[in-house]
C-alpha cells in the first residue's frame, strides 16, 4: 500500500511527466506497442512493400468490383485482414527457420517436426491471431456479397444469429452440468 508521503508526491510527479510534446515524438511513441503488426492499427508497416500492398489492394478491388463508400470500405477491411494473414504467414515461417537453424547448429535433427515442437507455444499464439483475421476477412466478404446482392436486386434475408445451448439432457430428464 502506498504512503501518505507517495501518494502526496504522485500528483506532482504526474505534472512532470507528460510524455511526448512535438509530432516526431508523438509518432515515434505511438509505436512502442508494436512488436510484431498483427493486430496493428496500420496496415503497411514501416519494412513493408507499399507497392506491393497496393497491388494487392488493386487486384482485390478489381475482382470484387466495389460500388459506393461502404462496398469500398468492406472490401478495404479484407485486404487489411489479407495483409496481415500474409504477414502472420512469414512469421509463422521465420520461426521455423530460426528454430532449425538453432537445432542445427546445436547439432540436433532439424527437421520441421522438431522446430514444431520447440516452436510448438509460439506458433499456437500466432494460431490464435489467425483465427480472429480469418473471421474479419470472410465476414467483411460475405457482408459484401449480400450488398453487392441487394444493389443487384436480389432478396436477400438479413444474417441468422443462432444460440447454441451445449447442456446434454439425459434420459432422466436431468441436463448435464446442473449443481443440483
Amino acid at each position: 500500500m502506498a504512503t501518505p508521503a507517495r501518494l502526496a508526491a504522485n500528483p506532482q510527479n504526474a505534472i512532470l511527466s507528460t510524455g511526448p510534446r512535438t509530432a516526431e515524438g508523438k509518432a515515434l511513441a505511438c509505436q512502442n506497442a508494436r512488436t510484431h503488426g498483427l493486430l496493428s492499427r496500420q496496415v503497411l508497416l514501416p519494412d513493408e512493400d507499399a507497392d506491393y500492398l497496393a497491388a494487392v489492394r488493386q487486384q482485390l478491388h478489381a475482382q470484387l468490383a466495389p460500388v459506393g463508400a461502404l462496398e469500398t470500405l468492406l472490401a478495404d477491411d479484407m485486404v487489411a485482414a489479407a495483409w496481415r494473414l500474409r504477414r502472420l504467414h512469414r512469421v509463422e515461417a521465420e520461426v521455423f527457420a530460426v528454430e532449425r537453424a538453432r537445432l542445427k547448429s546445436d547439432g540436433m535433427e532439424s527437421g520441421v517436426g522438431a522446430a514444431f515442437g520447440v516452436a510448438s507455444d509460439v506458433l499456437a499464439k500466432l494460431s490464435r491471431y489467425e483465427t480472429p483475421l480469418k473471421r474479419a476477412f470472410y465476414r467483411a466478404l460475405h457482408e459484401l456479397q449480400r450488398l453487392q446482392a441487394v444493389r443487384a436486386g436480389q432478396a436477400v434475408s438479413p444474417p441468422v444469429a443462432v444460440d447454441v445451448d451445449v447442456t446434454v439432457a439425459h434420459l432422466d430428464g436431468s441436463d448435464e452440468g446442473d449443481d443440483a
